[in-house]
């Protein structure tokens, strides 16, 4: 089993290859001619999306070929050392195939069920948010300095920003009248989404954003990024896991108002 002193070299090891996979995918971003192909569940797939997937388990396959690997598209490689890397090549897609630049690469470390290292690199933007537990969280903008990044200190959504990523999934879970009663007591309301919003969460630009919709490689990296950052990441009913297939993302003072509109709804089935 490994221990809490070799995260800083897990960390800087996940923002060197999240960085690599994030720039492949860009040959292939605004590219005329890009295929996109729809997998069993109708969500879109391309090359690129494969491609980057590769080139990061190669890496760790190579790095620290005793920890598990799962990825969104190429499912689960068993590991015997505790750690599981949990990856997404492109958080995203959708924007991706439009030739929208909120997308990223994310990248994850699970131990004893949680997330304990996290990078979001958006290429496009070149924007990068990255932690690991005890290490504080890093924002990068290009080629700039590393920032400690930190959520906002705004106390009420009546002051603040809230996201989401795509406003028919709250229908689809049977929860559109939170969303409309979120919407209703946020000053603004934006789908900026996908881990684009959660780094705007981390760095303080938003306030609050919630998913219906989630898997373990959409949360894990996102789980230690914010709480690094000084926020929150949870499920609806408060619990702060990786696992129960939707998310709520926010800074403090605003996540208990956040999850009294959600409470009402049961946690989807894991």
């Amino acid at each position: 089993m490994s221990t809490t002193s070799d995260l800083a070299a897990k960390l800087e090891f996940a923002v060197d290859i999240a960085r690599a996979a994030g720039q492949y995918t860009l040959t292939h971003f605004q590219q005329s001619g890009l295929q996109v192909d729809r997998k069993a569940d109708r969500s879109p797939v391309t090359a690129a999306d494969r491609g980057a997937e590769q080139l990061l388990r190669k890496r760790i396959t190579e790095q620290f070929p005793e920890d598990g690997i799962v990825g969104e598209e190429f499912g689960e490689a068993p590991g015997r050392s505790g750690d599981r890397w949990i990856l997404d090549p492109i958080d995203g897609t959708k924007s991706f195939i439009c030739g929208v630049p909120l997308y990223g690469t994310l990248v994850g470390v699970e131990r004893d069920g949680r997330g304990v290292v996290g990078v979001i690199y958006n290429p496009a933007l070149e924007e990068c948010v990255y932690a690991a537990k005890g290490h504080g969280a890093w924002y990068v903008k290009g080629s700039q300095a590393p920032q400690p990044a930190r959520v906002s200190q705004r106390r009420s959504l009546s002051e603040g920003t809230f996201l989401t990523s795509q406003v028919d999934t709250f229908e689809a879970r049977g929860a559109g009248e939170a969303f409309r009663r979120l919407q209703s007591k946020a000053y603004i309301t934006r789908t900026w989404g996908d881990c684009y919003g959660y780094l705007l969460i981390a760095t303080g630009r938003a306030e609050a954003m919630v998913d219906p919709e989630m898997n373990v490689w959409d949360a894990a990296a996102l789980q230690p990024i914010l709480e690094e950052a000084g926020g929150a990441y949870t499920d609806w009913q408060g619990e702060p896991t990786i696992h129960n297939k939707e998310g709520v993302g926010a800074n403090p003072h605003i996540l208990e108002e956040v999850l009294a509109v959600l409470r009402d709804y049961p946690r989807r089935s894991t």
